[in-house]
């Protein structure tokens, strides 16, 4: 169900009249209600942002309902694998909630404050906005004024190609009304919008990538009285995705001879926007691209082969290929982390150029980005190293790429001998010879497939002009 108009949305009073039935002839009281629906706000973080790319989650509570859920979410996002911190200035001394708080401190869950915005925002790759709920009129206080400000400009801050942090916000968004959205424009943007029980009018102005509904608990005395229409929860689901503004429909791609109009200027808004596009199809690894080097003798080039969904890695004389994970984009280039000692680390400090490879299948696209290639600064290979959940930071410092090793055995060993080294709470170095790589783009090639193999292909030279990149562009 992806259709605004197939869904039934809520006013304020009609979200107020419905939670009074549910807490009174109904029988619920508010702690199971908490309950279901952190458990939603929670399963719906772990179907689309998995704990392997997005471990570390902020989550902001309010003083009420809202904040409840948060901190249930939060208590449930532990158990799923995430490493949540709880922000929660206001209090509320209720033994509901001083209760959900024990229980997290119980999972030595830490609670923090937070002095520097938005700086602070960089050290988590979630933030759940549990802020304010439909019930919450007028305008935010301090604390929450400032910081829904921080929030709302967190793309002014941080290009939107960044993975992180993204925005999930709890059934409002902090800082839009509840049936009019975000009227004044200085709202909480968020990436995903989890509604509870039903939507809210306001949700009918969410443009983020992901709209989904929790609260499980909806009887059809309720859905009958006020006529509600909802979707279906698959299987045991506490959630169900009800939307996707940026969604491609992959059985109905667009044809090519429609896109050509629509190619940016700039190379790496046309990359974003094909980035965006990836990731809200729910593609498995959208950050995943070949990358192509090769020894002083040679350059780079890599070609695509589809084998079921995968590309197969390609080794041609001199040259090399492999998969690797983007870590970051900007204007500066393309980031990924490596092994200095590995053969790409070999062949790059012979011949610092290289060609990365990005291939999204279910789009029919690829693009390829061709450029000179440097290591980044130490200071930004740590960041990246302590960002990495602490199993993955145990494998590049006990790994030794591209050499014969006796057998796995000698490599758990190490891992082992590491982690006793190394106990939990204490920071695992990072490997001297472990670090990040920058691309910086002399070329891209954009590529759009068609059914009628009749394909558009765009490309970007950089030519410099006056101290200043241009990009000419062949279609």
């Amino acid at each position: 169900m992806n259709e605004q108009e197939s869904i039934s949305y809520l006013t304020q009073q009609q979200a107020a009249e419905i939670d009074d039935l549910l807490m009174g002839n109904l029988g619920f009281s508010i702690d199971q209600l908490m309950e279901l629906a952190g458990l939603s706000v929670a399963s719906a973080v772990a179907e689309v942002y998995k704990p392997s790319e997005y471990n570390r989650v902020l989550v902001i509570c309010g003083p009420g309902n809202n904040g409840g859920d948060g901190l249930v979410a939060a208590r449930h996002l532990h158990h799923f694998g995430y490493k949540p911190s709880i922000w929660y200035p206001k209090r509320t001394p209720k033994p509901l909630y001083a209760g959900l708080v024990t229980q997290l401190e119980s999972l030595s869950v830490p609670f923090i404050s937070i002095d520097s915005l938005p700086q602070e925002f960089l050290n988590f790759d979630i933030i759940v906005d549990a802020i304010f709920g439909f019930s919450f009129q007028g305008n935010p206080r301090p604390p929450f004024d400032d910081l829904i400000m921080s929030m709302a400009s967190l793309s002014a801050h941080y290009p939107e190609h960044q993975k992180s942090p993204v925005i999930v916000s709890v059934d409002i968004p902090s800082g839009w009304h509840v049936e009019d959205g975000d009227r004044s424009g200085d709202g909480t943007r968020p990436d995903m919008l989890v509604s509870l029980t039903a939507p809210k009018l306001c949700a009918r102005t969410f443009s983020g990538r992901y709209h989904f509904l929790g609260g499980r608990f909806v009887p059809p005395s309720v859905m009958q009285k006020y006529k509600l229409r909802l979707p279906k929860y698959p299987g045991t689901a506490m959630c169900v995705q009800i939307g996707n503004s940026c969604q491609i429909k992959v059985e109905d791609p667009v044809p090519a001879k429609f896109l050509q109009k629509n190619v940016e200027a700039d190379p790496f808004l046309q990359f974003q926007k094909w980035f965006d596009d990836a990731v809200a199809t729910g593609l498995k690894d959208p950050d995943a691209m070949a990358l192509s080097t090769a020894n002083k003798d040679g350059k780079p080039c890599v070609s695509p082969i589809l084998l079921s969904f995968f590309l197969l890695q390609i080794i041609i004389g001199q040259n090399s290929s492999r998969m690797v994970q983007l870590k970051k984009v900007d204007r500066e280039g393309f980031v990924w982390c490596s092994n200095y000692g590995s053969r790409k680390g070999h062949e790059i400090a012979e011949n610092p150029h290289a060609s990365l490879l990005f291939y999204w299948n279910t789009l029919n696209r690829q693009v390829r980005v061709e450029g000179f290639v440097h290591k980044v600064s130490d200071e930004e290979s740590e960041l990246y190293f302590c960002s990495r959940p602490r199993d993955i930071q145990i494998a590049p410092a006990v790994s030794k790429q591209s050499t014969v090793i006796p057998g796995r055995e000698a490599l758990h060993q190490q891992c082992k001998e590491l982690e006793e080294k190394y106990p939990e709470g204490n920071k695992i170095p990072k490997p001297q010879n472990w670090g990040g790589y920058r691309l910086i783009p002399e070329s891209f090639e954009f590529w759009q497939g068609d059914e009628s193999s009749v394909h558009l292909r765009s490309q970007y030279f950089a030519q410099n002009t006056d101290g200043e990149t241009k990009w000419r562009i062949i279609q």
